[in-house]
């Protein structure tokens, strides 16, 4: 059924009046009321109503939406837009950007209504012509209320301005999360700085076992984690057989001898080292590979006095993991050495010096 529609401003221009007639023509054909246009279009019925009555020119994006809403001429349609548009072309592009924040509102976010209102039931200020000055369309006292009313009806702006009120919170927290961690590392290096002269760690040494093979435990770092397996005492002198757990390598030392006393270390392969006493009264041999927990290892020892051997060993690492042998010098046992009593010596044996204490130079590793 048609509507009954309200005369057009007599100060409506031309152009402007038949494109409102037509707008009026096809809305009666299609049998939309105003709802189901505004529906159709995603444009508000408000605007509609300005539209159809001649109040402000279609929107470019509006008719086109009706367009594809609805079957009409849209060749026809256009032509009669732009001829409206053309005599003023100002106020057009005015009326586009003024009304676009209105007139894009989603239809089906409104209220549904039972009752249809007609464009005689709509009432307002007189429509602003094509002659007047170009600018901003001052809102009517109806128009106000429903932006107002619009914008608390529409459950996806709120869902909106939650998220990205979410959204702020947790960049913010980031923000303050990351320069937290950025101060923590500016004060970290004066906490933990260490010098730059740091002896490297025994788990990462220079060399390990068959790489550390005849070369010196004390230059390559192995005597750090020295521990000695055996000991044998032959008259004053006494001979260590030594161990680097993180080099994986043995060796011999000799401590408490004069000059061209010497101490040797073989393996079950026959591979062997020597530590000879040129001065002083200690010395070390170069290190052998210990990796192959089935080669066994002794050490001998020789001097004016006699020739003895400690015990052979094997599986050194298994050794050192099964009893608790402490990292140290090569140092003699209580009771032997320089100070240990000899069958020709009739006084009492003098104490021997504590294990802690580091041999004179050159010390075994």
């Amino acid at each position: 059924m048609a509507s009954a529609w309200k005369d057009l401003p007599e100060e409506l221009s031309e152009p402007a009046r038949l494109l409102a007639e037509e707008l009026r023509t096809i809305k009666d054909t299609a049998g939309l009321s105003l709802s189901e246009l505004a529906g159709r279009t995603h444009y508000s019925r408000a605007s509609w109503e300005r539209w159809l009555n001649g109040k402000r020119v279609v929107t470019e994006q509006a008719l086109e939406a009706l367009i594809r809403a609805v079957d009409c001429d849209a060749a026809a349609l256009r032509r009669l837009w732009r001829r409206a548009t053309e005599r003023t072309p100002e106020v057009a592009g005015a009326e586009v950007a003024g009304a676009e924040v209105a007139d894009a509102e989603v239809a089906h976010a409104e209220e549904p209504t039972t009752d249809e209102p007609t464009a005689e039931t709509v009432e307002g200020p007189s429509a602003r012509t094509a002659a007047e000055p170009a600018g901003e369309p001052v809102p009517t006292a109806e128009e106000a209320p429903e932006a107002a009313v619009a914008w608390w009806r529409r459950p996806a702006a709120l869902v909106s301005g939650a998220v990205l009120l979410g959204l702020l919170l947790v960049l913010v927290g980031l923000r303050v999360s990351r320069h937290d961690d950025q101060a923590s590392a500016a004060d970290a290096p004066a906490a933990t700085a260490t010098p730059a002269t740091a002896k490297p760690a025994p788990s990462d040494p220079p060399c390990r076992a068959v790489g550390c093979a005849h070369k010196d435990p004390k230059t390559t770092g192995c005597g750090k984690d020295a521990r000695t397996l055996q000991t044998q005492v032959i008259g004053k002198v006494v001979v260590y057989l030594r161990y680097s757990r993180t080099c994986q390598a043995a060796w011999a030392a000799i401590t408490e001898g004069e000059p061209k006393d010497y101490a040797v270390i073989t393996d079950s392969t026959g591979d062997s080292e020597t530590a000879m006493i040129h001065w002083g009264y200690d010395n070390y041999s170069a290190m052998l590979n210990a990796a192959d927990p089935s080669v066994g290892f002794q050490v001998c020892g020789s001097q004016p006095a006699g020739h003895d051997c400690t015990s052979t060993v094997t599986d050194l690492a298994s050794v050192v993991a099964s009893t608790p042998i402490p990292i140290g010098p090569a140092s003699p046992p209580p009771g032997a050495g320089a100070g240990a009593a000899t069958p020709s010596d009739s006084a009492p044996p003098s104490q021997a010096p504590p294990t802690d204490q580091p041999s004179p130079s050159p010390s075994a590793p």
